[in-house]
């Protein structure tokens, strides 16, 4: 496979040997930061942009460019960190915050002396892709240079140091805003503080680094002046997404990066097949997977690990949360939460389905019906004003208006089961635990509190007794009181 690179001064294509580099990579993700603006109990890079944390999105954008060895350098919340990523990465700990280059240094017990690519990148920085990434180490690898800087061009660069370029395109320096000449402040391509290095010319370089600076911190940046006055080449990796320079430390950025990530989402579903009538007014979390054919309606909010097949209808105002849905489902003004649909059900409106309920093929879930952890079968319906808990349900079954599945006694809860083509009227209490069987009916009213055989009718309810002009009777007797003022 063949890639093409984009860098302020050339264009370059190498080959990829079999789709993964032949060159080791690693990764340090800087993770340290409190993240004060923020003001937030909430550690900065575990905030969630699209329902996972920052420091998640860029773990997995590392995975993707087949870094086999992953650091992340933590701080303050170091714990939370690391119970997030346990397993996905190793973790060691900068005491105090001296910069960039003495996070760096921390990983210097696992990383020195390995041959091979380091990515640098921080942990706030969600927007940056695997693509990108990908394309600056191909770029990295191919020119043998020192390091790769990932930069962007800004038509208003003020705030982020500029990358100053020598005639052969190579990097010569790295100039913050405030120590930029008038020459140098002209320039658009700024720094994205994300980079690959030569691992063990990485290392050697940061030994040398010193904190003689106004901030008494060891910075990164100065590896790169180490390099070019030892005859190191430093390239340039120009992105065309200005979004991968985004790098979160407040709530405006917070804002920013999740608008900027839904957007990619949104476009990349729509290049998939989905159709969106407002891409603006649907929130759909990043891992959600959706068929083709699917209509989008605006309201609707798709979180966690979602699934939605092909031909459904989703929407407007629909609340989908770790559920499967079949293709060609229906979801109007309702919730689905760690639910199941199947092919060509429908749901709402204004349905809720808890945790675990499970529809067959064909059911019709309607208006002010609350399902919970409720199985049914093939075109089962509950059309209306019901409430079905702790339950099975077979296939064919009519649950009528107002019917309740009483579950809970108070202490404990208790399974209903009700058999294939079983009819149960409105207005029915199953008082559980209780059996109808196949085919068997209840009458609308009944409380049931026995099993139902199959095929058997049940009437559970009190005989009507009419009592002739009983009602004059009370109101005469209500209008006399009030005429003696209630007494």
């Amino acid at each position: 496979m063949g890639y093409i690179y984009r860098n302020a001064s050339q264009t370059r294509t190498t080959e990829n040997q079999g789709g993964r580099s032949a060159v080791n990579r690693m990764a340090v993700v800087l993770a340290a930061g409190q993240g004060k603006r923020m003001k937030s109990k909430l550690y900065k890079v575990l905030h969630p942009v699209c329902g996972k944390p920052m420091v998640g999105h860029v773990v997995d954008t590392v995975e993707k460019a087949s870094c086999q060895e992953i650091v992340v350098v933590t701080g303050h919340g170091a714990a939370q960190v690391q119970s997030y990523l346990e397993g996905r990465a190793r973790f060691v700990l900068q005491e105090q915050q001296l910069g960039t280059g003495h996070a760096v240094r921390q990983a210097e017990t696992l990383l020195a002396g390995k041959e091979g690519t380091t990515i640098v990148i921080c942990g706030d920085t969600p927007l940056v892709t695997a693509e990108t990434i990908e394309a600056m180490l191909e770029l990295h690898e191919a020119s043998g240079a020192a390091s790769t800087v990932l930069t962007a061009e800004f038509a208003d660069p003020t705030g982020y140091g500029r990358v100053i370029r020598g005639d052969d395109g190579a990097v010569t320096r790295i100039v913050e805003q405030k120590d930029c000449s008038p020459a140098e402040a002209a320039v658009k391509e700024i720094n994205t503080g994300t980079y690959c290095f030569d691992n063990r010319k990485l290392f050697e370089a940061l030994a040398r680094v010193t904190n003689d600076n106004a901030q008494g911190e060891y910075y990164l940046t100065d590896v790169v002046g180490i390099f070019v006055s030892g005859g190191e080449t430093v390239q340039a990796y120009c992105t065309s997404d200005l979004a991968e320079a985004i790098g979160v430390n407040d709530r405006i950025a917070l804002g920013e990066a999740e608008r900027l990530m839904q957007a990619r989402i949104v476009r990349r579903h729509q290049v998939n097949g989905v159709t969106f009538i407002d891409t603006a007014a649907a929130y759909i979390e990043d891992g959600v997977e959706i068929g083709a054919d699917t209509v989008i309606y605006p309201g609707t909010v798709l979180r966690g690990r979602t699934v939605i097949g092909e031909d459904c209808v989703v929407g407007p105002q629909a609340d989908i949360k770790d559920s499967v849905l079949g293709s060609g489902v229906t979801v109007r003004y309702s919730t689905v939460d760690q639910s199941e649909a199947g092919e060509g059900s429908s749901i709402g409106p204004y349905a809720n389905l808890r945790p675990g309920s499970k529809l067959g093929k064909g059911c019709k879930i309607g208006d002010f019906v609350e399902l919970k952890n409720a199985v049914l079968g093939d075109e089962s319906k509950v059309s209306h004003l019901s409430y079905v808990g702790d339950a099975e349900v077979g296939s064919g079954v009519n649950i009528g208006c107002g019917a309740i599945t009483v579950n809970y006694d108070g202490f404990n809860k208790a399974k209903t089961i009700i058999g294939d083509d079983a009819f149960i009227g409105s207005n029915v209490n199953l008082i559980a635990p209780v059996t109808i069987g196949d085919g068997a009916y209840v009458v609308a009213g009944s409380t049931v509190t026995h099993d139902v055989p199959g095929g058997d009718l049940a009437i559970a309810r009190e005989r009507q007794v009419n009592k002739p002009g009983y009602a004059d009777k009370i109101r005469a007797r209500a209008k006399a009181k009030k005429e003696r003022g209630g007494s």
